[in-house]
């Protein structure tokens, strides 16, 4: 009895079948731990890239609030925090985040202080819940520093084209309008003495409506009415003509022939597109609140004209983007009345030439060669969005940085498709929302040609 008993024991110490599983079972948690802790490293490395990217753009925002009103601390900080919960909006949940924002004592600099923490759920398996992620030795918070005189290095010269269309009434336009005195508040320094930095008014809908002064010298003598007979289908009795009057406006529209991407001068053979319409009145959209203004320093004008502006029309983005390269040209000066708003030389040093276009609809206002809204198949160009890419890329060539800003677009348009070709990269093509991301755009814009400047 007591050796068969002994046998069985000896039998059951002996047997080995069960080792195979537990030591698969082991290595299982392991790997489990090994692939789940990196994911959870993934989820924090992308976390961190966003925070470090919007905490830089929030002290730079603040910097150059400081700039603008040294006086007012609380809003530079304020517009910190806007700055940086915007830029965090599509970045991973965090398990807290105390981020924030000061001004030195000597209003000179702008910094972040605080930290954030992302939950880890396959790394809390072996009792790590959370990962810091900030260096908490400091060498990874933000601080902006302040240029002494508020310019930014060098001469700007800044073109804005703001659409005016019939679709910007309402709160739209009341946005633009806060966003682009915000911009000339921070782009238009006041001291002028060393830099200079001037900015050109472009509104835009159906056409472009110039300085009176201007007119001549775009687009050559015009008579001021033609006739022309048009033929229509009629559904119950066919085709019959028509003979319309065709009165000239105080627009202006593309030029047709083989400067119509250029910025070579107007002149003979390449004047720019009357724009003509059926009306005796000889009205014309953008009305007469929207007119160009050429690059300027004056502050308080410029930002009258912005409050001026008033919506009508539908959408010629490829005009909007045209003048706003002609702006920026030198050869174009012929048609301003005064030097001081002359476009220098190409490749003068220590200048900047820089385009922002902006736009809240597709591009849909094109027109024959003689300079009567047309559909795409009769226009002399083409298509206003085919026009727009064009101009888009010769302004480039030409050394014009082109900023875009898509206001309230759909993702995948064609108008964004248009805007994200346009910008020089796409670091340079905004999307806004709404008005608060309209303003936080163009401030960004305004910022990134700043002379400010990140240091730990």
């Amino acid at each position: 009895m007591h050796s068969v008993l002994r046998k069985k024991f000896s039998a059951f110490l002996s047997d080995r079948s069960g080792d195979v599983a537990a030591l698969f079972g082991l290595m299982a948690i392991i790997l489990f731990v090994m692939i789940g802790g990196a994911v959870d490293y993934g989820r924090w490395l992308h976390a961190r890239h966003q925070t470090i990217s919007a905490m830089d753009a929030a002290v730079l925002a603040a910097g150059r609030a400081l700039q603008v009103d040294a006086d007012d601390t609380s809003g530079a900080v304020a517009a910190a925090q806007a700055f940086y919960t915007s830029n965090t909006q599509t970045r991973l949940p965090l398990e807290s985040d105390t981020i924030n924002f000061a001004v030195a004592d000597d209003s000179m600099s702008v910094t972040a202080a605080g930290n954030a923490f992302i939950s880890t759920p396959f790394l809390s398996l072996i009792n790590i819940n959370h990962l810091p992620i900030l260096d908490e030795a400091g060498t990874d918070y933000s601080k902006s520093e302040l240029a002494v005189g508020g310019n930014a290095g060098i001469n700007i010269e800044l073109s804005l084209m703001l659409d005016v269309t019939g679709s910007m009434s309402g709160t739209k336009i009341a946005d633009l309008k806060t966003a682009s005195k915000d911009l000339i508040d921070i782009v238009v320094w006041d001291d002028q003495s060393e830099y200079s930095s001037r900015v050109a008014l472009v509104p835009f809908s159906e056409g472009v409506r110039l300085p009176t002064s201007a007119l001549p010298a775009a687009r050559g003598s015009l008579p001021n009415s033609f006739q022309k007979t048009v033929t229509y289908w009629h559904w119950y009795w066919g085709w019959t003509t028509t003979t319309k009057t065709y009165y000239l406006t105080p627009c202006v529209a593309e030029r047709t022939g083989p400067q119509a991407y250029t910025d070579v001068a107007p002149g003979s053979g390449s004047y720019v597109l009357g724009v003509y319409t059926t009306s005796s009145s000889a009205n014309c959209k953008p009305n007469s609140t929207n007119v160009l203004v050429p690059l300027s320093n004056d502050k308080a004008s410029l930002k009258a004209s912005i409050d001026a502006l008033s919506t009508s029309g539908g959408t010629g983005g490829h005009l909007g983007t045209a003048w706003s390269w002609y702006t920026l040209s030198p050869n174009w000066n012929s048609l301003w009345s005064s030097s001081a708003n002359n476009a220098v030389a190409y490749g003068t040093a220590d200048t900047q030439k820089i385009a922002v276009l902006m736009t809240d609809g597709e591009y849909n206002r094109q027109y024959t060669d003689e300079g009567i809204s047309a559909n795409v198949s009769d226009a002399a160009n083409g298509s206003s969005t085919d026009q727009a890419r064009s101009m888009c890329t010769a302004m480039k060539h030409a050394g014009v940085i082109v900023y875009t800003v898509g206001f309230d677009l759909s993702s995948g348009s064609e108008a964004a498709t248009t805007l994200a070709q346009c910008a020089t990269d796409p670091s340079k093509a905004f999307t806004a929302a709404d008005g608060d991301d309209l303003q936080q755009a163009f401030r960004a814009i305004a910022l990134e040609i700043s002379k400010l400047y990140l240091s730990s």
